[in-house]
């Protein structure tokens, strides 16, 4: 059995990785440890044979490790969607329960939740949750700032890293799933139509947006 130590690099390789190799300096930053302890745990994960690893060159998850990585990310994003969706947990609450919760559900309480909650295929971020065979769907999105003005847009995800801005996303009313337009923009602000009114997005908050035409 592997230790919760193992599974959170794991998933923090996969989570970083865009299309070349992490860097030690990379892990360090997003796991909060020292350089030394992340390359001592990239020579224990390639002995492993959990990751491809070269000093300087960076860390590759292989197929045995991706897969390792995708279930944890199973766990964590259904349990994030069970605190929010039925147990009302606030962001940042529901972010540290699943953190903690991801390491020890056993394979009948994640299927358990999945039916629970209607096999969702998103998170309340509107990241994909991996299969339980281990396949992810990537929808493509756009941050708001880059998308088309004066068209129907659907909000499909937001990003995650941080709560405050999470929370003045949601008292905006652009969470995913939701449908609206763009009606002006500039490099401050955009004016956005939703529900029959006009908004206006801090160009900082719009950056955490990702749409896709609706």
């Amino acid at each position: 059995m592997l230790s919760q130590a193992v599974e959170d690099y794991l998933k923090a390789i996969y989570t970083l990785h865009d299309g070349k190799p992490v860097t030690t300096s990379e892990l360090s930053a997003r796991l909060g440890v020292s350089s030394a302890s992340v390359t001592n745990m990239m020579t224990r994960l390639a002995k492993l044979k959990l990751v491809t690893y070269a000093p300087y060159r960076g860390v590759a998850l292989t197929e045995a490790g991706e897969k390792i990585a995708l279930e944890i990310i199973r766990h964590h994003r259904l349990l994030e969607t069970y605190l929010r969706d039925v147990l009302g947990y606030a962001w940042e609450q529901m972010h540290s329960e699943a953190e903690h919760l991801e390491h020890h559900i056993s394979e009948e309480f994640e299927d358990r939740i999945d039916a629970l909650l209607g096999y969702p295929t998103h998170d309340p971020h509107g990241d994909p949750i991996p299969s339980r065979d281990g396949t992810i769907e990537h929808v493509p999105a756009d941050p708001l700032p880059d998308c088309p003005v004066r068209t129907d847009l659907e909000v499909r995800r937001l990003l995650d890293t941080d709560h405050d801005m999470l929370h003045r996303i949601e008292d905006l009313g652009l969470l995913p799933g939701t449908v609206f337009r763009i009606l002006d923009t500039d490099d401050d602000l955009l004016v956005v139509h939703l529900d029959h009114d006009h908004i206006s997005v801090p160009a900082d908050v719009a950056a955490h947006i990702f749409a896709a035409p609706a």
